[in-house]
Order: structure tokens, then C-alpha cells, then sequence
């Protein structure tokens, strides 16, 4: 469950309505990565698919109506109105891997360059952005504990959002922390990218 709270965390909302029902909502472009999510919460509810433009990709939605749920996610931290005031929540440190690999598949990005002064050289950079800095700035710090990270450069972009990124041999680091014991639940295009560069460098 902490990649499922992880992927929350990133892309899930909390609804309340007028008639006050519960509901947590996550959507995302990958419906593979959602169909495992409804697995792992024993949904039943349908996936729905969204389209808000003709030039965006295919969204897909699930989303679940329980107080229960909804009341547990506040008692983690989350909130209605998260993206800007996210908190790390306390996470057992054996599952702390699977919940930034879940925020990952959520809000991070894994890119791969070509150096112009090395020949060619492959570099890698990987991370994460946010509305939050204190909630990226103590994920920095867990990692820089658990998963042999060294530095890492953190910024605001456009006065909006906040970006954590790793130069290649900290992504790298990433990765093999991210991806310890995951089994099947990991965003494949984003895992492909890693192993890309990683085959190739």
C-alpha cells in the first residue's frame, strides 16, 4: 500500500460532495498502472476514460466512493487541497522505497542526454517535482539516508512548482532503490527509460 499512497500523494485528489459523500479519485494517462492500483484496493469501481482535449492523450479515472478511506488518507496527511501543502507522511523505512517509487510514477520524470563534450557520452537525470518544497526537501533528505544519494538540485520552477533532479550517478542510485524487490508494480515506460540508459552507457 505505500506505492499506492506514494502515487496519491502525486497525482490522487479527495473529493467532498455537497450531499457530503467521500470519494478518492486518481487518474493518470497509463491505464496498466491504475487497473494494479484497483487490484491492491479491492475496487470494484469502474475505470472511466477522459478526454478534455483533442490534442491530449486519453485520461484514465477511477474513482472510489468511501469515508473510510478518504478519513484514513487525512489521518496520513493528505488533503483536498494537497498540492501545494503536501507533507512527507511517517513511513516504515522498509517501505519507504515502494512509496517514492509510487510518487515517482506519479510526478517524476527520468530523462537521458547526450553530453556535447564528452563524446557522446550518455548522462542521466531523474527526480521529482511538486507544489510543495518542505515535502521535497525531506524526501531529499530520507533518500540522501536510505539510498546512497549524495546531492541533488533543488529549485522553484516559474514561481509554481518545485523540482528535485539527480545527476546520473545519484538517478542511478534512484533507480536501484526505487526498484528493490518492486515485483510488477512500477510504471513500465518510466522503468524502461532507466534501463535504457543503463544498457547503453
Amino acid at each position: 500500500m505505500a506505492y499506492v499512497l506514494g502515487f496519491f500523494a502525486a497525482d490522487g485528489c479527495m473529493i467532498k460532495n455537497n450531499r457530503g459523500a467521500h470519494f478518492i479519485e486518481f487518474q493518470i494517462t497509463d491505464k496498466d498502472i491504475l487497473l494494479k492500483i484497483k487490484k491492491l484496493l479491492g475496487s470494484n469501481h469502474k475505470i472511466t476514460e477522459r478526454k478534455n482535449n483533442i490534442k491530449w492523450k486519453m485520461a484514465y479515472r477511477l474513482q472510489i466512493g468511501s469515508k473510510k478511506m478518504f478519513e484514513d488518507l487525512i489521518a496520513l496527511g493528505m488533503t483536498s487541497r494537497k498540492s501545494n501543502t503536501l507533507k512527507l507522511p511517517i513511513i516504515p523505512k522498509k517501505y519507504f522505497n515502494h512509496f517514492v517509487r509510487g510518487y515517482f510514477d506519479g510526478d517524476g520524470n527520468v530523462y537521458i542526454h547526450k553530453r556535447k563534450d564528452r563524446k557522446g557520452k550518455l548522462s542521466l537525470l531523474a527526480g521529482f517535482t511538486c507544489g510543495s518544497e518542505v515535502f521535497l526537501e525531506k524526501i531529499f533528505s530520507e533518500l540522501k539516508k536510505t539510498a546512497n544519494i549524495k546531492k541533488g538540485s533543488l529549485y522553484c520552477k516559474n514561481n509554481i512548482y518545485y523540482c528535485l533532479y539527480f545527476s546520473t550517478n545519484d538517478s542511478v542510485s534512484l533507480y536501484n532503490f526505487m526498484y528493490n524487490q518492486c515485483g510488477d508494480l512500477f510504471l513500465l515506460r518510466k522503468k524502461e527509460r532507466f534501463e535504457k540508459y543503463l544498457k547503453n552507457r
